[in-house]
């Protein structure tokens, strides 16, 4: 009889287990079947509406900044540097003295000729008087002439070799780094400095043939340093083009004058370059530039729309929202913002931060709490 009730109990605390078990793993399922029946949890996103601007239409470029007259200032002659009248990167006038070198010796032989010239002159006028009176024959007179003419050259001569001693700027500008130092022997082309003109600079770009279209003389331009928020854009016009097409790249070179005020655009510079085209584009549906997802297969961007029932209406009331995921062409950019020529209309809302997690059809959650505050003209400040 013990064995009997000892069994009994022991079954009842196995069909007890059991029961708790079974209990528990129901339990988990009817989740389990909830939770896919909900869905995923949604993402959180911030979102913003599509809108139309009118843009202005440009071709842009990298181009490279040169001067409009820039020389290598070097010594036509020979000579020991006696005086060095400049300092590196002062700006100079044109035919202002640079250096001067040593031409003592050159001056003590102008002396000399000076005095036989004057003589020369005295024994000239004294022949043209006695030939007057015949008393002197062509022939001598003749000789003194061409020895008057002769040493007036010399001393010319002299006087232009003692002038190329003296290194002076061809044209207002700002000198470069001194390359001499004083009492140094210069050879015939040793380099003195760099001269750089100020006021304006010449931008050189290349543009692709199928670009070459409208590109005229005289179209605006603007340029501005490359990686330099806090740079204004120089407003210059094209100042000349290419007569050839580059075989190598099919781009053509073209030349465009900068104002250069303040002295930002230095020669070497790399900059951001924008050719104003005369049409402008109207009805150009534009999207923050965050709103683009890039992918080897298109560009695509997420539009939120209501989640919709079976019966065709919004579920929940509308309260629930869906990303669909919609491939589009993109055109254009301006500052945070990208056009988009195809695949979008305007006032459809479009997520703009978050779109990296989402896929088709995934339930999202907006929370536009963070302003971005896109621009067509960002300026960061460095930090």
């Amino acid at each position: 009889m013990r064995y009997l009730i000892s069994l009994g109990i022991v079954g009842l605390l196995v069909s007890g287990l059991a029961g708790v078990k079974y209990f528990q793993i129901a339990t988990l399922i009817r989740f389990g079947e909830a939770a896919e029946a909900s869905g995923p949890p949604p993402e959180a996103v911030s979102t913003t509406k599509a809108t139309a601007d009118a843009w202005q239409g440009e071709l842009t470029a990298i181009g490279s900044v040169e001067p409009v007259r820039g020389v290598t200032v070097s010594a036509e002659v020979p000579g020991v540097i006696k005086a060095i009248r400049f300092a590196s990167g002062v700006v100079v006038k044109a035919g202002q003295v640079l250096v001067e070198l040593d031409s003592r010796v050159e001056r003590a032989q102008l002396a000399s000729l000076q005095s036989r010239l004057d003589l020369a002159g005295l024994n000239a006028g004294r022949s043209r008087r006695l030939a007057a009176a015949d008393a002197v024959t062509k022939a001598q007179l003749d000789n003194d002439e061409a020895q008057l003419k002769t040493l007036a050259a010399d001393v010319e001569a002299l006087k232009a070799q003692i002038e190329r001693k003296t290194i002076r700027a061809p044209f207002a500008g700002r000198v470069g780094i001194r390359q001499i130092n004083l009492g140094q022997y210069l050879n015939a082309g040793s380099e003195v400095a760099v001269v750089e003109s100020m006021g304006s600079v010449f931008v050189d770009f290349s543009v692709p043939q199928q670009l070459l279209g409208g590109l005229e003389v005289a179209m605006p331009v603007r340029a501005s340093l490359a990686g330099s928020p806090q740079s204004e854009a120089n407003l210059g016009k094209i100042a000349a083009l290419a007569p050839t097409i580059d075989e190598a790249t099919r781009t053509l070179k073209v030349r465009a004058e900068v104002p250069n005020p303040k002295g930002e655009l230095r020669p070497g510079m790399f900059v951001n370059v924008a050719v104003v085209l005369p049409e402008q584009k109207t009805k150009l549906v534009t999207v923050p530039a965050t709103a683009v997802v890039h992918a080897p297969y298109g560009d695509s961007i997420f539009i939120v729309e209501a989640k919709q029932g079976q019966d065709g209406k919004p579920a929940n009331g509308g309260q629930a929202a869906i990303a669909r995921q919609q491939f589009v062409r993109v055109g254009a950019t301006r500052g945070d913002f990208v056009a988009i020529e195809e695949g979008l209309k305007e006032g459809q809302e479009v997520v703009t931060a978050g779109a990296f997690k989402l896929r088709n059809g995934a339930p999202v959650m907006v929370n536009n709490s963070v302003n971005l505050n896109p621009s067509t003209n960002p300026r960061p400040s460095n930090r």
